[in-house]
């Protein structure tokens, strides 16, 4: 749990399957600290909304229509630099954790990973601390 000297955090979640984004907003429930789950369903709404929402915290998938998780977190970062981002992926993959890396993701987090890991990214990347599963 954050300090109670944090704010209620804001979390905007892109992914392009309702059934996804509903799960983790589930998940995300249990969280004490989170107040608001906003939803994107491709990468393009996902910068908008960023833009309008300014969320605490993304999770991004990566495969989305429109535009790609990874190119909509350039484009969030470009306006908000300190904005944590973490890719939520169904490929369990170095070389996408490594790109995500490098574009400034803080985290990244498979969607075959326990409830527990999506919890323990957002205690983390708040705090400025990385989380790669």
């Amino acid at each position: 749990m954050l300090s109670k000297l944090v704010k209620k955090l804001r979390v905007l979640i892109a992914d392009d399957f309702e059934t996804v984004r509903r799960g983790v907003i589930s998940i995300l429930a249990s969280h004490p600290d989170i107040v608001e789950c906003d939803e994107a369903s491709n990468g393009q709404e996902a910068v908008r909304l960023a833009r309008e929402l300014k969320p605490d915290i993304v999770f991004m998938d990566f495969t989305m229509p429109v535009m790609d998780g990874l190119e909509a977190s350039k484009q969030i970062l470009q306006v908000f630099p300190d904005t944590p981002i973490v890719m939520f992926s169904m490929h369990k993959s170095r070389t996408l954790a490594d790109a995500a890396r490098r574009v400034g993701l803080r985290g990244f987090v498979t969607k075959g990973e326990s409830a527990t890991n999506l919890l323990e990214a957002v205690d983390k990347v708040i705090r400025n601390e990385p989380f790669f599963t």
